[in-house]
């Protein structure tokens, strides 16, 4: 069974794919963030790396969906594939931080690599509106992340509702994060019952 969180920068994916893969006892796979040597380059000057980044996080991403697909095993994983091509790269290239060849260039690789892809049984979707980001973009205080343009945040989010709003993929489970604290045990148990309730409907 493939799990999948996804949502904004900050609105909560590391924490409940944690939570969750402790809880059910998933195999946990995360975003490569630590590890990405585009990061701190691309926060600094989007526009002159964000080719980079976006073909580093489709490169892993995709290593990610095989991996899984080989594991055989439970896998709750950290963000999808679908964001990083629905949303991030469309962002960039919209924002004129990413010139129109090299989108078309991420697109048809893109194109290319979905046509290997399977849609995970269930998606979870952390919406959190921009306050709520920043907020918790603050709380973790990485370095990197604190030149995050506002207008940034904000487009990605009009996006992400976007894809959301026509996600027919496979089954999909919203939680709306502004009210709630995932590390608080009533919450988190509020959320597993949600994500209980959807995975009853799968079988």
């Amino acid at each position: 069974m493939h799990i999948a969180v996804a949502g904004n920068i900050g609105s909560g994916k590391t924490t409940l794919t944690r939570l969750l893969a402790k809880h059910f006892g998933w195999t946990p796979h995360y975003e490569e963030v630590d590890h990405n040597p585009y990061l701190d380059s691309f926060y600094e000057d989007m526009q002159r790396w964000s080719f980079n980044i976006q073909i580093f996080f489709l490169n892993s991403r995709f290593r990610q969906v095989i991996d899984i697909r080989n594991s055989g095993k439970d896998v709750i994983q950290d963000r999808t594939i679908y964001e990083d091509a629905k949303i991030f790269a469309p962002n960039l290239y919209a924002m004129g931080l990413m010139e129109s060849r090299d989108f078309e260039n991420y697109r048809s690789l893109f194109d290319l690599m979905a046509q290997f892809l399977k849609a995970p049984d269930l998606l979870i979707y952390l919406r959190a509106s921009v306050p709520t980001l920043m907020r918790q973009i603050a709380k973790r205080n990485r370095d990197y992340e604190q030149s995050i343009r506002l207008d940034y945040l904000s487009n990605l989010n009009d996006r992400y509702e976007e894809w959301i709003g026509s996600y027919k993929e496979g089954k999909l489970l919203i939680i709306d994060i502004d009210n709630i604290e995932l590390e608080k045990p009533e919450d988190l148990g509020s959320v597993v019952e949600k994500i209980e309730a959807s995975l009853n409907g799968l079988f």
